[in-house]
């Protein structure tokens, strides 16, 4: 295997973490053979040098990522090996982390494999995270999905659904008399009555934002419910939350544009939103900056411009940008 060198006639650190990264693609091959073959190459390489060996042991954990999105029947491995491509680190990414140790860039590639699960790896549609993806569905209705999301489409005779795996979606709904609009996701079923509507899918609850027209509501055990235009609820399995007023126009704008509009909301609040929308890791410590509230349009598409446009405005805030994907935000007490 060819190797960039460093004057001293050693690899450098980046060269290192690309050809852990490149025993693990051929150790995960489709072809038994092939990976055994693999095997010993692997081996050799890990006892040339100690530092081979650190790397690999970071690396090694994303095999058992990759086998475990394999089919019932051991089949298909290539949405796990198009995930594993997405996580390694590029060239050109090791140059600009110089200051980086190997190690910690592998634990994150780690991290970012692990991020993604199966059922998000298998989904019909999916949005890698920072980036945005519009589908037009095969009725005619248009779908926006934000970063870091995945929906799985079953159109059938007598109804369209979308399955939310994760993230958000905008939803633009074609009519059809005939066959309903549907919006599944693991606490309520969501049937359009109208056109434009967006679904966030959070850990325990469905958000429910309309942007025209109305969204009859369906949560297991409870009487159905209608949101309305410039509405916007939680929903849990315990039924349909307070409705609360949006305005419409600014979130259909903010959708356009990729931004995130915030109004007098707690800076832990809009961090969240800021971490679903980068790579990697960002950290903060939530009761530090309790007191710290935020009213702004902060661009969803750029969030390193984001971060530097809450520090200008609020200068108590710190923002340690250890490597591309780890970020701390805090707020130091003056001395």
């Amino acid at each position: 295997m060819n190797s960039r060198v460093k004057p001293n006639g050693k690899p450098d650190a980046g060269q290192i973490a690309e050809q852990a990264a490149h025993w693990i693609v051929l150790l995960s091959a489709d072809d038994a053979a092939e990976r055994n073959a693999a095997r010993a190459g692997f081996a050799a390489w890990k006892a040339a040098d100690p530092l081979h060996a650190m790397a690999a042991e970071g690396m090694e954990s994303l095999l058992g990522q990759v086998h475990a999105v394999r089919t019932p029947a051991g089949g298909d491995t290539r949405p796990a090996r198009a995930a594993l491509a997405a996580a390694m680190p590029r060239r050109r990414r090791m140059t600009r982390l110089a200051g980086a140790s190997a190690a910690a860039v592998l634990v994150m590639a780690a991290a970012l494999l692990a991020a993604q699960s199966p059922a998000y790896l298998l989904a019909d549609l999916r949005s890698p995270t920072g980036q945005w993806r519009t589908q037009t569905l095969a009725d005619g209705s248009r779908l926006v999905l934000a970063g870091d999301s995945a929906v799985n489409v079953r159109f059938e005779a007598g109804a369209r659904r979308l399955e939310l795996v994760r993230g958000e979606i905008l939803v633009d709904v074609a009519k059809d008399a005939q066959r309903p609009f549907i919006v599944d996701s693991n606490s309520a079923a969501l049937r359009a009555l109208g056109t434009r509507f967006t679904v966030r899918k959070e850990h325990d609850a469905t958000i429910l934002s309309m942007i025209e027209s109305k969204v009859s509501v369906q949560v297991p055990l409870h009487d159905p419910a209608v949101v309305q235009a410039g509405q916007r609820v939680r929903i849990t399995t315990d039924g349909v939350g307070q409705l609360h007023s949006i305005d419409a126009a600014s979130l259909q704008q903010a959708w356009r544009n990729h931004q995130l509009v915030v109004d007098d909301q707690p800076l832990s609040e809009v961090l969240d939103e800021l971490a679903r929308h980068r790579p990697g890791q960002l950290h903060y410590d939530r009761t530090q900056i309790a007191g710290i509230r935020v009213a702004a349009v902060l661009p969803l598409d750029d969030t390193d411009q984001a971060l530097q446009l809450l520090v200008d405005n609020f200068p108590q805030l710190r923002v340690r940008m250890l490597t591309r994907y780890l970020v701390m935000v805090d707020a130091p007490a003056k001395k």
